[in-house]
């Protein structure tokens, strides 16, 4: 197989280009000068491409790639990838789900008690020496609280409103959608309320950030544990200063045991496709 092109656009994890560098001919975009020319260039031989939860592609580079078969992406949302050209153009679609599932629950679970037991705040309180003046003020309880997401199929909502009026914690963790594209509006925080915390670990995009961001402000909002935003790495600064606030940079599934068995899947799923063998998490 080494001498099949695969385009790996941008770096993400050092065991997955190593395990790519030893089976294809990784082409890496983002050791070109020109991009643009450099997939020019290659377009008439790249077979597959290898995304992630950043980087993905698009129509025009579908289109652009007359040989593309295969687009498999180290990510469970594919959100950056064209389902819709792929399956036009006939090409296959992999991801990697299930095997990050436990990793980012932790992270969600982490998030809630970090927010609620104000844990990230102690941390500086007693760093800063603040400890020595005084202890730590008093906290929220984390058992017992009533957690809900919006896709649990455990108890029906009619709405996502009435959902996270039910509720003290709301995870996002929902795949990214039309549907779905600012599904944590002014409405639904606002009936989250001053004591509801909302987590996500979704995509940046399911919540209207400028609202999160003001309903934060304003104390509209109990408290907030994000790993993703809208603009990513850019978060917005009016979050650093709130103690009721956890911020992650996107590290959900930022484990070396689970990153390495993304990439094994990534690789399991080019090799199943190239050897004619079935797909292991068809998507396309």
């Amino acid at each position: 197989m080494d001498s099949i092109d695969v385009l790996y656009p941008s770096p993400v994890c050092s065991y997955l280009e190593q395990e790519l560098d030893k089976r294809f001919n990784v082409l890496k975009l983002w050791t070109a000068p020109n991009k643009t020319q450099f997939i020019k260039d290659n377009s008439t031989s790249i077979r597959a491409i290898v995304g992630h939860g950043g980087v993905g592609a698009d129509a025009e580079l579908i289109e652009s790639l007359p040989k593309l078969e295969i687009i498999s992406s180290f990510s469970v949302g594919m959100d950056k990838v064209d389902l819709k050209k792929c399956k036009e153009k006939g090409v296959r679609v992999t991801n990697t789900p299930d095997v990050l599932t436990d990793d980012v629950a932790d992270i969600a679970i982490g998030l809630a008690l970090a927010v609620m037991r104000r844990l990230c705040e102690s941390d500086r309180y007693v760093r800063s020496g603040m400890w020595k003046k005084g202890d730590y003020k008093l906290t929220t309880k984390f058992t017992g609280k009533t957690v809900e997401k919006p896709e649990l199929k455990y108890k029906y909502y009619p709405t996502v409103v009435e959902l996270a009026s039910k509720c003290d914690v709301l995870v996002v963790a929902c795949a990214l959608t039309e549907e779905t594209h600012h599904v944590i509006n002014r409405e639904v925080i606002d009936a989250l309320g001053p004591k509801g915390v909302l987590i996500n670990i979704g995509r940046g995009h399911h919540v209207d950030e400028p609202e999160l961001v003001s309903a934060l402000l304003e104390g509209r909002l109990g408290g907030a544990g994000l790993d993703v935003y809208q603009n990513e790495p850019e978060v917005p600064e009016q979050l650093f200063g709130l103690e009721n606030v956890v911020l992650l940079p996107h590290a959900g599934s930022g484990t070396t045991e689970t990153r390495c068995a993304m990439a094994d899947l990534d690789i399991a799923n080019l090799e199943a496709h190239f050897l004619n063998k079935p797909l292991l998490t068809p998507v396309v």
